[in-house]
């Protein structure tokens, strides 16, 4: 992995270094993935579907919790004045009901991780889309992002991107709420 890496940053380097002394001009960008991904709207709109989408199933986890505080708060005050059958009867919900929250929070992880994951994969789809189509048009020879240890505004064309999907957000909406 490491000579790859190496291979395509020396493979990159000697190209700008013979394109320059050839005398072409070499058009270099950057683009912060990160901040894209936290201030593009669609990422917004990402959070709010997910949100809508699996807030119903926490507030239900939450009910059962309560649920369960209740019952035992009910086991800790009555548990000297029931009968022995009573009180195994109420350990018993009490078991069941935690084994079932258990149950619920780890398929809510686990969908709403998928779900999460969906949504991230559509934005960097879009977000990688966005950009090769600003750096066409703005005739840029490479777009660098992640992994960069130094940048000059003069090349970020981050706030470019963010435009570009800014106007993008409408179609977006649209085609999620189709794709559902």
């Amino acid at each position: 992995m490491f000579r790859l890496s190496l291979l395509v940053v020396l493979t990159l380097f000697s190209s700008i270094y013979w394109g320059t002394a050839l005398g072409q001009d070499l058009k270099v960008g950057y683009m912060d993935t990160s901040r894209v991904l936290k201030e593009a709207p669609q990422s917004e709109l990402a959070r709010k579907t997910l949100k809508e989408e699996f807030n119903p199933r926490d507030q239900k986890i939450v009910k059962m919790q309560k649920d369960l505080k209740k019952l035992t708060d009910k086991q800790e005050r009555d548990s000297k004045v029931m009968s022995k059958a009573e009180n195994i009867k109420l350990e018993r919900k009490i078991v069941s009901l935690k084994r079932d929250i258990k149950r619920a929070k780890e398929e809510f992880n686990e969908d709403f991780n998928l779900r999460r994951n969906e949504e991230l994969a559509k934005l960097h789809k879009l977000i990688n889309k966005t950009t090769v189509n600003v750096a066409k048009d703005l005739k840029y020879d490479i777009i660098l992002s992640d992994n960069v240890l130094y940048n000059s505004k003069r090349v970020d064309i981050t706030d470019m991107i963010l435009k570009e999907l800014q106007k993008l957000k409408p179609d977006l909406k649209s085609t999620s709420k189709t794709s559902n």
